[in-house]
């Protein structure tokens, strides 16, 4: 039954208990998947198929969060999709079902082929499939005429093989779920401090003594994030956030493995001071507390009291400050005020907490990078960091907190579409090869390509691309342009229902389960946030005899498109340790990578910038100078006055990872049975003349004149700022434009979405 209740309780506790064991109970493998949650993030158990938060190093029977647990029960499933499951159901009366629905019917079982005359999956055989494949391949006029996604679910290992495929066939098409979520971090990092990555460690946040997290929901997106946050209150240190909703995880905390906390039904906060931005206000907001730190600071040198500025770091460290602080000076209060949506009171509020603490951890996720000036807020948010060495030190740092469990890892391993020269030139020293060095496609410029005919292929290792993708009816119709789409899954998902002109569906073992190859049992690698690699290993029976490794899938396509070149790939995965041995051979950081991966735990990585050595132009950290935009909303829609409704910002609701879907409630917002709701402000509603629990259509404003619209959502009054509002993904992804993206990332700008609001009648309900 749908309807809306706010949700009193803390973030986690005894609702956390309830849920899991709701998805426990409902996975139809309840047995088997107890095994797999106590082995989650253990010891030679698996790494947690969610997200990339880094593993405590304190020993524990549980080391998982709510959503770490349903991920587990939701890809054990005991569910089947197989060949009968495909007799019995044509393409287009799948296409009817909801994305929840799709991949609720259980894990795909067999190698499966589009046939269209039927409309319906058809077995094949792995030779066939991979036969397929490469005459595809091998058909095309130009290696850049494929493009090869690949989601963050992937290993290390697969990720390395796969990127190794495509550069041999001749092409760095490597359009990837980075692209759609933190691309501004590590473009504005790189710039900044010369390395792309978070500088800081797992411990760094029980030595921080403050910490800033913008534009991120823990609660939801990396529920073991709470902990430290708890933890860091709890010791007296600031926790502040930066986010315009509410967010049940960003204010207090029930932890789960409390006895006493549970028994007593406690919680705790998990924040100190919390502001809320406007959409897209964070930079400005950011550029304030920088403004009030250079006007202290000027104070200081003026009456000689102690120094605002870490005056030894930036002269030693930075470079670039002179003309960083004109840029402060150059920007007046009034604009900081009106794009920030803050007071000038709650900004020198937060500049004191951060003038007041020795050691700043500053984290972000994609509140901040799915914006058009994402690289400047984040090159901001580094800035402000640089005037008081907050870079370099115990307990502060910067964190972009990654999503799903290896995007970051993928991204190391090659897994890009502008790969550094360093990378190239190792691959062709080591396997004899000129690889391409052209630029390839990000996703959007992949579906441009699609949409045009200049793509015959497109292979999808895990994701439901066509669901996360921006502008969806243009995404879909740009996939059915193709001559040929592979997705590599586990369940059944809209991607596979979307198809080019022949398809395949060829199914892959989860990180859950055992994989078994010639040598033995296998293990794969994965990057967490924290830059810390370690091992996982499956725990479960593979769900059916004819799944394949991600790893010895792509091997198969890649004998059969290639041969032996540039590697003997069936030699490769018989023992993964073979492909490891070829990573620490060109990856950076992986020397001896076989025996670091034998250390509870994993390895570190390692970060220049964490040591203070800078791989910037200038050999410095740089401090970048950018002007506040002039107006958040595009410029061509101010010309035409088309002044929007509402801004609005797309989001995962809590039974939800990126596009698949755990149920149909969001606990923490009070939503039960239902996705198709937009949060609105109470006033916003009663300004525009509607109801609560009324039915409205949303219609996205743009410059091209293309209509895009979703119908039939039921408005929520909700405590969201005015002039805001909030509504799922990927049911609103049709209203993002693809050619609205950050300015150099072709990241989606789903946080800032100008629209407007119709009421629905009887005519357009029909």
């Amino acid at each position: 039954m749908s309807h809306y209740k706010p949700y009193t309780g803390p973030a986690a506790g005894w609702g956390a208990l309830v849920s899991v064991t709701k998805s426990w109970l409902g996975s139809r493998n309840a047995v088997a998947n107890i095994k797999a949650m106590l082995k989650t993030n253990q010891d030679h158990g698996l790494d947690c198929p969610g997200c990339a938060w880094g593993e405590t190093p304190e020993k524990g029977m549980i080391k998982f969060c709510e959503n770490g647990a349903k991920a587990v029960n939701w890809e054990a499933t005991g569910r089947r999709v197989d060949p009968a499951f495909f007799e019995k159901h044509a393409v287009a009366e799948l296409l009817t079902h909801d994305d929840y629905w799709l991949e609720s019917q259980g894990r795909i079982t067999h190698p499966m082929r589009y046939d269209a005359k039927s409309d319906r999956y058809k077995p094949i055989t792995w030779p066939a499939a991979f036969e397929i494949v490469a005459s595809h391949l091998k058909a095309m006029n130009s290696p850049d005429e494929a493009e090869f996604y690949t989601s963050g679910r992937a290993s290390n290992e697969a990720a390395f093989l796969y990127q190794l495929f495509v550069r041999a066939l001749g092409t760095n098409n490597f359009p990837d779920c980075s692209n759609m979520c933190h691309e501004a971090s590590g473009i504005g990092m790189s710039e900044s401090i010369g390395v792309g990555k978070g500088t800081v460690r797992f411990e760094d946040f029980a030595k921080a003594d403050a910490i800033f997290v913008i534009g991120q929901n823990p609660g939801t997106n990396h529920p073991r994030m709470l902990e430290p946050l708890r933890e860091a209150v709890h010791r007296g240190a600031q926790v502040i956030c930066f986010n315009p909703l509410k967010e049940r995880g960003l204010e207090r905390f029930q932890h789960p493995q409390s006895p006493l906390e549970m028994l007593k039904n406690d919680s705790e906060p998990t924040n100190t001071a919390y502001f809320r931005p406007a959409l897209g206000g964070d930079m400005a907001a950011i550029r304030g507390m920088a403004k009030f730190l250079w006007q202290w600071e000027q104070a200081s040198l003026k009456n000689n009291t102690p120094a605002v500025f870490d005056r030894e770091f930036i002269a030693t460290h930075t470079h670039g400050i002179d003309d960083y602080l004109e840029q402060l000076d150059n920007t007046s209060w009034q604009h900081i005020e009106s794009q920030s949506g803050l007071s000038l009171a709650e900004i020198e509020m937060a500049a004191n907490m951060y003038r007041k603490a020795d050691s700043v951890i500053m984290c972000w996720a994609m509140g901040v990078t799915q914006h058009v000036h994402s690289v400047a807020t984040i090159q901001e948010i580094i800035s402000l960091q640089l005037l008081r060495g907050n870079v370099g030190k115990p307990g502060a740092g910067l964190s972009p907190v990654r999503g799903h469990s290896n995007v970051q890892g993928d991204r190391t391993m090659g897994i890009d579409e502008q790969p550094p020269k360093q990378l190239l030139d190792a691959l062709e020293a080591r396997f004899k090869f000129n690889v391409p060095r052209a630029h390839g496609h990000t996703t959007v410029k992949a579906i441009e390509a699609m949409e045009h005919g200049k793509t015959k292929v497109f292979v999808g290792l895990g994701g439901n691309f066509v669901q996360a993708a921006p502008d969806t009816p243009r995404t879909h119709a740009a996939m059915q342009n193709c001559d040929l789409t592979v997705q590599i899954s586990t369940k059944l998902n809209r991607s596979h229902l979307i198809t080019g002109k022949d398809a395949l569906i060829l199914p892959c073992l989860g990180r859950t389960e055992m994989d078994a190859q010639q040598s033995g049992k296998q293990g794969v690698t994965v990057e967490d946030t924290f830059s810390m690699v370690h091992i996982s290993y499956g725990q479960l029976k593979p769900f059916s005899p004819l799944l394949k490794s991600e790893s010895a899938i792509i091997a198969g396509i890649a004998h059969a498109t290639l041969g032996n070149h540039p590697v003997d790939w069936q030699w490769l995965i018989a023992d993964y340790d073979r492909i490891r041995q070829l990573i620490a051979e060109t990856i950076p950081g992986f020397t001896d990578f076989n025996n670091k991966i034998a250390n509870p735990g994993g390895f570190y990585l390692g970060n220049p910038a964490a040591e203070r050595q800078w791989l910037t132009e200038s050999g410095k950290a740089q401090f970048m100078k950018h002007a506040l935009p002039e107006s958040l909303i595009h410029p061509e829609l101010t010309a035409a006055d088309q002044q929007p409704d509402l801004i609005l910002q797309t989001m995962r609701s809590h039974d939800q990872y990126n596009t698949t879907v755990y149920s149909l409630n969001d606990r923490y917002r009070g939503v039960y049975g239902m996705r198709d709701v937009i949060f609105i402000n109470e006033a916003d509603l009663k300004r525009l003349g509607i109801e609560h629990g009324e039915k409205v259509d949303i219609v996205s404003l743009w410059h091209d004149g293309k209509t895009r619209r979703v119908s039939g959502f039921t408005a929520l009054s909700f405590d969201v700022p005015a002039g805001q509002a909030a509504a799922y993904y990927p049911e609103t992804n049709p209203l993002v434009p693809l050619e609205s993206y950050g300015d150099r990332t072709f990241t989606p700008t789903s946080k800032f979405v100008a629209i407007r609001l119709e009421k629905r009648t009887a005519q357009t309900a029909a």
